[in-house]
């Protein structure tokens, strides 16, 4: 069943964005990489890219799926755009698109 699972956002200085969140809401971030890191919670989780070449301009709303080939499908034919491919990262592989009204965001499915 599909859901969402994370919110990720984009982050100019990933070390205070990391601790305000930790400090105003006491969550707790994995780090993966020099430019990304996230809650680990199971539920609906926060990311924050620090990448500039790979953040969003907005916050970037992820939905996690069981078969990423068919929603890919699914949202192609539902008549969304897709702005990047599948693409593999650490813990699954994702696909970006945007919906009819312009809103970017992706697909994602566990490794």
């Amino acid at each position: 069943m599909s859901r969402i699972s994370f919110v990720e956002l984009p982050a100019s200085d990933l070390p205070s964005t990391r601790a305000f969140y930790a400090d105003a809401f006491g969550l707790a971030f994995t780090d993966f990489g020099p430019s990304y890191s996230c809650t680990l919670t199971g539920d609906v989780d926060i990311g924050l890219q620090a990448d500039a070449s790979e953040a969003t301009a907005a916050p970037l709303v992820v939905i996690a799926v069981d078969d990423l080939e068919v929603s890919l499908d699914a949202v192609s034919a539902a008549g969304g755009v897709i702005t990047k491919p599948v693409f593999a990262f650490p813990g699954g592989r994702r696909f970006h698109f945007r919906d009819p009204s312009g809103n970017e965001l992706a697909a994602f499915k566990a490794d």
